[in-house]
């Protein structure tokens, strides 16, 4: 009985998260109130909120300057942690959080399926080529996260500001100068230095319409708004998913999504339902390499949330560690052919189908005159 329920725990304590910065719209006003949503479980659900005290830093860049987030600014609903704030004039802004560094005792077997499961291929290639696979770690890890969004009608070169995190995707040119099919070439940085050869996920999620709305819209993730709630039954993390639910505890210990009672290492697992292990993978979209210069190419296929992930796992010489991770992730947002001029409350885009309104016009002033000549020239 006990061995079952320790099982079971495992089942609600012991996956790991990752984090993501995201807004209900990434086009808002200039100098208008508008909120960001940290989310710490996986794109589509958060399980626990991040404290105050374990973000290292938390900022805002746009305008040329970087500002940083208070405390006051950060709230709390339904295990997502809210930013409010208020724009600042127009351009392309910055978001980012990095949070302080924690570690983790894990079983061999564990930690082997905690690598499988994140996408951490790299290392568990090694331990199977090295026969470690039967090696228990000591991982430290910590996450640092950024979001890119487009405050009012004109873009500025704010996307690309480096925030010294431990890693960081920097994009190479504005995300909101691409449109639908594009390419987009980023860099990814390790202690301001390209990383190369390493293994990093995008994917997107669709949006309504198109493109995400303003305010005047129904389109909350933290309220899971009518018509486009993420809480779908193939991706559910609540705590009635089949034998697959996770802690929503708020403690630093459950923010990496596993057990920090180091007491009890044996009960570490990160053990899933085989037969919804699909519905929960970290590993979608696509599976990207950068390259000598730490940088990849993502095709922006569809219109959406786009969001870029890497988990960059190392051995350790600290003492007391085996290995430390560091976890990155970028959001913005991917419409097709659009004017900034339109700002949040909705964007100009260009006609599809028939021919531009300018050349109706000037086949109409051309036949109006026609006519005018044609009707004086019958009164003579």
């Amino acid at each position: 009985m006990k061995k079952n329920l320790i099982a079971l725990m495992g089942l609600f304590l012991l996956c790991s998260h990752d984090m993501y910065l995201k807004m209900d719209t990434y086009f808002v006003d200039a100098n208008q109130q508008a909120t960001i949503h940290l989310y710490n479980g996986t794109f589509d659900k958060s399980e626990n909120v991040i404290d105050r005290d374990r973000m290292l830093d938390a900022s805002l860049t746009g305008n040329g300057e970087r500002y940083k987030i208070t405390d006051d600014q950060w709230s709390e609903k339904d295990s997502i942690t809210i930013l409010s704030f208020k724009t600042g004039d127009s351009g392309t802004w910055v978001a980012g959080v990095s949070t302080k560094p924690r570690s983790i005792e894990m079983k061999a077997d564990a930690f082997n399926k905690y690598l499988e499961h994140d996408g951490v291929l790299d290392m568990l290639e090694w331990r199977q080529e090295n026969k470690a696979l039967d090696k228990d770690a000591v991982e430290q890890y910590s996450k640092h996260v950024k979001t890119i969004f487009q405050v009012g009608d004109k873009t500025s070169d704010d996307w690309n500001a480096n925030l010294g995190y431990p890693i960081e995707f920097i994009p190479m040119s504005n995300p909101y100068d691409k449109h639908t099919g594009d390419d987009l070439k980023v860099k990814l940085l390790l202690k301001g230095e390209p990383l190369t050869n390493q293994l990093v996920y995008a994917d997107y999620k669709p949006t309504e319409n198109g493109h995400t709305h303003g305010d005047s819209i129904e389109h909350s993730h933290a309220d899971q708004a009518q018509g486009h709630s993420h809480e779908e039954e193939e991706h559910s993390h609540s705590a009635t998913a089949k034998e697959h639910s996770h802690s929503h505890e708020k403690s630093d210990e459950a923010e990496h999504g596993h057990s920090h009672d180091h007491d009890k290492a044996a009960e570490h697992s990160h053990d899933h339902d085989e037969n919804n292990v699909e519905s929960h993978q970290h590993t979608s979209g696509q599976q990207l390499r950068t390259d000598e210069n730490g940088v990849l190419t993502m095709n922006l296929k569809a219109d959406g949330i786009w969001y870029l992930r890497t988990i960059h796992l190392a051995p350790s010489e600290e003492e007391g560690l085996t290995h430390e991770s560091n976890w990155a992730t970028l959001t913005f947002e991917v419409v097709h052919g659009h004017s900034h001029e339109a700002g949040a409350e909705g964007h100009v885009h260009e006609e599809e189908d028939g021919f531009p309104s300018y050349l109706f016009w000037i086949g109409s002033l051309l036949i109006l005159g026609g006519l005018f000549f044609w009707f004086n020239k019958k009164k003579e």
